[in-house]
């Protein structure tokens, strides 16, 4: 296996031992764990699901016994094409540096759109740079794969997609209760309604030591095909084999992927979660709702959904503990928006003001989140009404309100420190800026507001990308943007060339063409910032 693994640039540079890869980091004194069962699998699914690509086509398959994968993703297209086939139009195409040979600046402009993309599909990138991938860093680069994966499988389990989910609802719970349950929580009570109905007793808990045996395994197959899948596992006694046995029921449906007879009796919790998602996403087994059953889903907020989404996406990229999956719930403690107030204003949180230790009780909650609100007054925010009661219930419109200004002043205050004065920047500031950047790269578009109708076309954002960099927009891709597809086509256009140039932008194009004002504020500030970076302006 070492021989075989050692084809790829970095020959000799690792070990392998019990299906473990030691790869040898920058320095001679680190080394960082891989692990092979996930090169293989997620080899395996990028074959799969990339084949027949138009740039990337003919380099696949990619051997799934070498190190090669680390290699292919070099010039960042494989991963570009794999975020684009885990949340479809998260990456414009036509922006790619595609072709046989190209050169070590395209490989930085892809691998921007690579970082920047994946924080925008909700995966932490903060330990990864685009040298990071150029140079082939396999344990880096393995992490992001997974994450992006996970990100495409999650996806699916959601009630709007499957209203059947409302059938795991527990006695005395409300569809809200479930809806707050993060994705893989919604996997483990799937798995285990089809345990239940199945009349076993076992219950899975996790998706490393609670399947590690198969005997669950063998019973969800069982209960979810029954005519393809016989529980004869229960009677095989190595549980090696029986994991061989499992997953060629598995095949027998088609779901034979991500997991390995070895990744299953370790218990590997990643490619475990892949394989239940895939089961999920492929055999749901839970009956279609009659319109009797049907559940009243809250009317979808799109404005403040969208708003928690961007907001959510911000936080994590912050790197706040625990990470943020919902909103509302998840900032009720206080503890995630004093780690974004210091994060924007460091030295601003007094933390032995602070309760920390969990489990927190509600008055510890509130005390926490008046101290929020205080910190929002110290910089000024408009706070009229706000309590921390309110963060705590998770009142929608003032958390939302809170968070959007806090995120607003990230933007500034990034800003601020790049001025040269020092001086705060305003609303009038960005558009007085955005407006003489076009006319820089002698377009004439104006924006007169964050609510401007005219912005909804996306071709304004697309003119101060051309004043940043005269040329870099191809305007043979441009449309006048007069019908809803063309409008979204600039405006995925204008947010994958702004990823191209570094920038970090959390909106998406439907955010554009429906003119949001928050949106078009944090994405002209972020150019602002690029533009400084790129030409010290």
């Amino acid at each position: 296996l070492a021989a075989k693994l050692k084809d790829g640039r970095n020959k000799g540079a690792f070990d392998v031992h019990q299906n473990k890869i030691k790869v040898h980091g920058t320095n001679a004194n680190t080394t960082h764990t891989i692990n092979d069962d996930e090169r293989t699998e997620f080899t395996r699914h990028i074959n799969g699901v990339l084949a027949g690509d138009r740039h990337i086509g003919s380099r696949l398959p990619i051997p799934t016994n070498t190190m090669q994968l680390f290699d292919e993703c070099r010039d960042g297209l494989i991963l570009c094409k794999l975020i684009n086939d885990a949340v479809p139009d998260t990456i414009d195409e036509r922006v790619l540096n595609a072709g046989k040979k190209i050169n070590s600046f395209q490989m930085v402009e892809n691998n921007n759109i690579v970082i920047n993309s994946a924080k925008a599909i909700g995966c932490s990138v903060v330990n990864i740079g685009s040298t990071d991938i150029i140079e082939g860093r396999e344990h880096l680069i393995l992490g992001l794969i997974w994450q992006i994966i996970k990100r495409g499988l999650l996806s699916k389990i959601d009630i709007k997609q499957h209203p059947e989910l409302y059938r795991l609802l527990e006695d005395g719970e409300t569809l809200d209760d479930l809806l707050k349950l993060p994705p893989d929580q919604i996997l483990l009570r799937w798995f285990n309604y089809h345990l239940k109905a199945a009349g076993w007793e076992r219950r899975v808990n996790n998706f490393s030591k609670d399947v590690a045996d198969g005997e669950n395994y063998t019973v969800l197959l069982n209960q979810l095909k029954p005519e393809s899948c016989s529980r004869a596992p229960l009677q095989e006694r190595d549980v090696l084999r029986r994991a061989e046995m499992i997953l060629d029921n598995a095949e027998k449906i088609n779901c034979r992927k991500y997991l390995t007879p070895t990744a299953l009796v370790a218990g590997n919790p990643k490619l475990n979660l892949a394989f239940v998602a895939h089961l999920f996403n492929t055999h749901p087994g839970l009956e279609p709702l009659s319109e009797e059953e049907a559940p009243e889903i809250e009317e979808f907020d799109a404005e403040g959904e969208r708003e928690a989404r961007m907001f959510t996406l911000w936080l994590n990229s912050l790197n706040v503990e625990p990470g943020v999956y919902n909103l509302f719930e998840d900032l009720q403690d206080g503890l995630v928006l004093l780690q974004a107030f210091e994060k924007v204003a460091p030295g601003i949180v007094q933390w032995r003001a602070v309760s920390k230790k969990q489990p927190l009780s509600r008055f510890k909650q509130i005390e926490n989140c008046n101290y929020v609100v205080s910190l929002g007054q110290q910089l000024h925010f408009s706070l009229v009404g706000i309590q921390g009661s309110d963060i705590v219930d998770g009142q929608r419109t003032l958390t939302l309100g809170l968070t959007w200004q806090l995120m607003r002043e990230n933007v500034v205050h990034t800003l601020q420190s790049l001025n040269k004065n020092g001086r705060s920047i305003s609303d009038q500031d960005l558009i007085r800026w955005a407006n003489d950047t076009v006319q820089r790269g002698g377009k004439t578009s104006k924006m007169q507001s964050f609510k401007d109708p005219s912005l909804s076309t996306g071709i304004f954002f697309l003119d101060v990308l051309n004043g940043i960099k005269p040329g870099y927009v191809d305007y043979s891709l441009v449309t006048p943007g007069r019908t809803e597809e063309d409008a979204f086509n600039n405006a995925k256009l204008a947010i994958s060339i702004a990823r191209k140039l570094g920038a970090t932008i959390f909106l998406v194009p439907e955010d554009i063409v429906e003119v949001r004002p928050k949106m078009n504020l944090t994405f002209i500030g972020s150019l602002m910032q690029v533009d400084k970076d790129i030409n010290h302006a």
